[in-house]
């Protein structure tokens, strides 16, 4: 079969297929033949090397395709079943067929397409993990740093559907329609000087009560002034920008603002739940109430592609590869 793997850490071009033979399940996994991937931000900070793994390594941890093998103690009405899943180890999804435990396997609703399916059952469940942990409430400004992105555009869908008033900020007035789209009550280009007084300015002057980043960098840093003084939650979930934001712990005294670790948490939350949370996201998107958006659908030999559009900040919405 044809496999993404990576020799070398470098730009995207390090992604080259090989042929490689097909895997065989052990105890409790299952073996998908994968229709779509899904190409996320995160792998391209190990492709390149910020992250490193020992190499060589095969990419992709997230698929849809149907169940072609099940090993011994797993679970034998999954074999023929169309499915979404997480990849054994969180490898080898950019490939014409993948490992998964059956524990992590989703059968996708009657009606839900892979395009669909796939961009939501994790990037739906890390939202709604997020917006809980953040205890985001009605009434409540709620301000999405990448709000045009895999996970912030369904940040922006599920905080409206909880009742708040969502400021929706993106890189680039290309996007802007993007998070408009989404849902976003009101929507600023981060790109710009002067997007932080946009945002004091949609608040009466008082800033947004949660704000969920994305960045990190000098736009987090940025985001944190537009949080609301006096019980503002400020919620740190990714490092795009390739750094951290830097926090001065006696302004954040003195300003009275809460930082919080939202992912970390959610994914600390029993398997069980974490669980539960995927299978309403597919559910949701399968009625209709949570709609991912897909920048682009690329066959296996455009996975350099892929992730130049993901690192050039070209896409809106979230990537996906045809193997």
């Amino acid at each position: 079969m044809r496999v993404i793997r990576v020799r070398e850490f470098g730009p995207p071009q390090v992604l080259r297929i090989e042929e490689a033979e097909a895997p065989r399940p052990s105890a409790g996994q299952v073996v998908v033949a994968v229709e779509v991937a899904g190409v996320i931000f995160g792998e391209t900070i190990v492709r390149s090397g910020r992250h490193p793994v020992p190499l060589p390594y095969e990419p992709g941890m997230e698929v849809g395709g149907r169940v072609v093998e099940v090993g011994p103690d797993a679970d034998p009405s999954l074999e023929g079943r169309l499915v979404v899943a997480t990849t054994l180890g969180n490898a080898g999804g950019y490939a014409e067929a993948a490992l998964a435990e059956a524990g992590n396997v989703y059968p996708v609703p009657d009606g839900l397409p892979l395009e669909r399916a796939v961009p939501v059952f994790q990037a739906g469940a890390v939202a709604a993990g997020i917006l809980s942990v953040m205890g985001v409430r009605a009434g409540e400004t709620v301000l999405v740093t990448a709000a045009a992105g895999r996970v912030g555009s369904l940040l922006v869908q599920l905080a409206r559907a909880a009742g708040a008033r969502v400021i929706g900020a993106v890189g680039g007035p290309g996007k802007i329609a993007a998070a408009a789209g989404a849902g976003a009550d009101v929507t600023v280009d981060y790109g710009g000087p002067g997007w932080v007084a946009e945002v004091r300015a949609a608040t009466d002057g008082r800033g947004a009560d949660v704000v969920l980043d994305a960045i990190g960098g000098t736009v987090g840093e940025q985001a944190l002034e537009a949080t609301a003084e006096g019980g503002g939650r400020f919620g740190v979930y990714g490092l795009a920008s390739g750094s951290w934001v830097g926090l001065d712990t006696g302004r954040l005294v003195r300003r009275g603002l809460s930082v919080v670790a939202p992912l970390a948490i959610a994914f600390a939350k029993p398997a069980a739940e974490q669980r539960a949370d995927a299978e309403r996201a597919l559910d949701a998107a399968a009625a209709g109430d949570l709609v991912p958006r897909v920048h682009a659908a690329y066959p296996l030999e455009q996975a350099p592609e892929a992730h130049a559009d993901l690192e050039e900040r070209r896409s809106i919405g979230a990537v996906l590869l045809r193997p």
